[in-house]
């Protein structure tokens, strides 16, 4: 984590997605994606129950379009990993940018 600020600032042309949430930096994490355009966060190795509160508080405001699902298959498969979303509050068309819309922008899917 300490090191994905200069990174970002060194290629600012360069796509970085920070896996697992950025854990225990997430706080962190978050202000690294907030202050760069090419910097994202993705939600592997959690199921969406685990999620610390600052990332959803995030991903239902200012970053919903900087955070990304992932599951960590074939550990956590994504059945598990989702079986909670409900539960975040997060409205449509966060969810559709959450589960595939940054995703599909990001990788130019």
């Amino acid at each position: 984590m300490p090191y994905v600020d200069q990174v970002a600032l060194d290629f600012p042309d360069l796509t970085i997605v920070c896996g697992h949430i950025g854990y225990p930096w997430t706080t962190e994490m978050i202000a690294v994606a907030d202050k760069h355009a090419n910097v994202y966060i993705d939600t592997s190795a959690y199921t969406a129950r685990r999620y610390p509160r600052e990332l959803v508080d995030y991903l239902r405001g200012r970053g919903r379009r900087k955070v990304l699902f992932g599951s960590n298959y074939p550990m956590i498969t994504p059945g598990q990993a989702l079986e909670h979303l409900g539960e975040l509050g997060l409205d449509e068309e966060t969810t559709e940018l959450f589960l595939s819309g940054n995703a599909r922008r990001v990788f130019s899917l």
